[in-house]
């Protein structure tokens, strides 16, 4: 009997040959990330080393990242206090993979890992964020984990009591329409599983669409496959995750690509051809609420946020610009953007899409997470309605439980900024 990719990697990792879903293995870590909660995860390490004497140690400070994204620049003198604890943790245990709150090396998190080569296909990937499920784009079995959990992992360099979950089997066929991507993709594949219907699964993405997507693509599809309730998603790596390995993080050296056998077990097979899907949304308040675009358009919106860890990449921001070049949002529309990382910002302007993006009207922010979860810039007044390039839209998600937010895709965002309301992109749009 075959393995799938996630039995594969965990197989390798936990010293085993075989391993199948529902076994419980202890995993070695390949990398632990963690961004301002870093705080509290080193609460819960130094607990473990209180009342022996036994110095605190990183098992492999190689091996854990820690980025500051979330509350960027600071917004209180508590995360200013923590975000100084963290700095001074960093520098004691000799952490190397920090990011901290930079023009140049910062950022979101799950762009910050891939663009600088952090994680490698067939890797063991652990993160104190439920998105941390990104990283499979690249191949690596990616899950999010608590504080607890993360300590431990720092202590030990190995998760503790995993199940291996089963895989879903996803094929996507066919060719995406104009103004019809990833996003919409991944939103149609959760409208359809439901925000449980993946729980404790693996998500497995295979077909030609598939093939064929970049890996700011699969990032999105990955990213979100968490609100399917899914452990990991993973896109089995390929010839693209080498030349986006190899030209766009710049790593060298041996890449082993993991690949599922060919009598692998899936718990289910879903099929799914884009060749006829239209743009979806998310409506308010959970994100397999999701509808074509028809049944919500027109929709009045009074904020667009463009950006975050699912849609704040280069090309998110060149199809946003090429919708909105030389036009005027709406007069009552406040629209965001955030760049997912430095290097995607300075790689916007060099192009014009940020000088493009504010001619229209749009402010553009700096890296970070901003009111996607609602602590840090961007939160809606009583009634206000938000269309955002998120992953949720939860009550209260941008800051305001007598707020609604709808997720879209980055071409549906620019195209509704210009319109006041939800809009087809094809509407107006060269």
């Amino acid at each position: 009997m075959g393995m799938t990719v996630a039995e594969k990697i965990l197989a390798r990792a936990s010293c085993r040959n075989v391993v199948k879903a529902g076994d419980v293995v202890e995993p070695k870590v390949d990398l632990a990330m963690s961004h301002e909660n870093a705080a509290l995860v080193i609460n819960q390490f130094l607990e473990i080393y209180q009342g022996t004497n036994l110095q605190p140690k990183i098992w492999n400070p190689s091996r854990v990242s820690i980025i500051f994204d979330h509350r960027v620049p600071a917004e209180s003198p508590k995360t200013a206090t923590n975000q100084k604890k963290v700095r001074e943790f960093v520098l004691s245990q000799g952490i190397g993979k920090f990011h901290d709150i930079r023009g140049d090396v910062g950022g979101i998190c799950h762009q910050i890992l891939p663009e600088n080569g952090y994680v490698r296909p067939g890797s063991v990937v652990v993160g104190t964020d439920s998105h941390t499920t990104s990283h499979g784009a690249l191949g690596a079995f990616a899950f999010g984990i608590g504080a607890t959990e993360m300590a431990s992992v720092w202590a030990l360099g190995t998760a503790l009591n995993i199940e291996v979950p089963a895989t879903i089997k996803v094929v996507v066929k066919g060719t995406f329409k104009k103004f019809v991507g990833p996003k919409d993709l991944i939103l149609h594949l959760i409208g359809r599983l439901t925000a449980q219907g993946a729980n404790f699964k693996a998500i497995e993405f295979h077909g030609p669409a598939i093939r064929l997507m970049r890996t700011s693509g699969r990032l999105v599809i990955c990213n979100m496959s968490v609100e399917a309730g899914a452990t990991a998603g993973i896109i089995p790596a390929d010839k693209e995750t080498v030349r986006y390995l190899r030209s766009e993080a710049g790593v060298k050296g041996r890449i082993d690509l993991v690949t599922p056998d060919r009598d692998a077990v899936y718990d289910q097979v879903i099929e799914i051809s884009v060749s006829k899907l239209e743009p979806q949304i998310a409506c308010p308040h959970t994100v397999d609420n999701v509808k074509p675009i028809k049944d919500v358009a027109g929709t009045r919106i009074n904020q667009v946020v463009i950006g975050s860890c699912t849609n704040g990449r280069l090309d998110d921001l060149a199809v946003a610009a090429s919708i909105l070049k030389g036009k005027k949002i709406a007069d009552h529309v406040r629209m965001l953007v955030f760049p997912a990382s430095g290097r995607i910002y300075s790689q916007a302007l060099a192009k014009g899409y940020l000088g493009t993006l504010m001619s229209s009207g749009a402010v553009v922010m700096n890296p970070g997470c901003g009111p996607c979860l609602g602590i840090h810039e961007g939160a809606l007044g009583d009634g206000e309605t938000a269309l955002s390039t998120t992953n949720r839209n939860f009550k209260g998600r941008m800051g305001n439980p007598n707020s609604q937010v709808f997720l879209s895709s980055p071409a549906v965002a620019a195209a509704s900024a210009l319109k006041g309301y939800i809009a087809h992109p094809r509407k107006g749009a060269k």
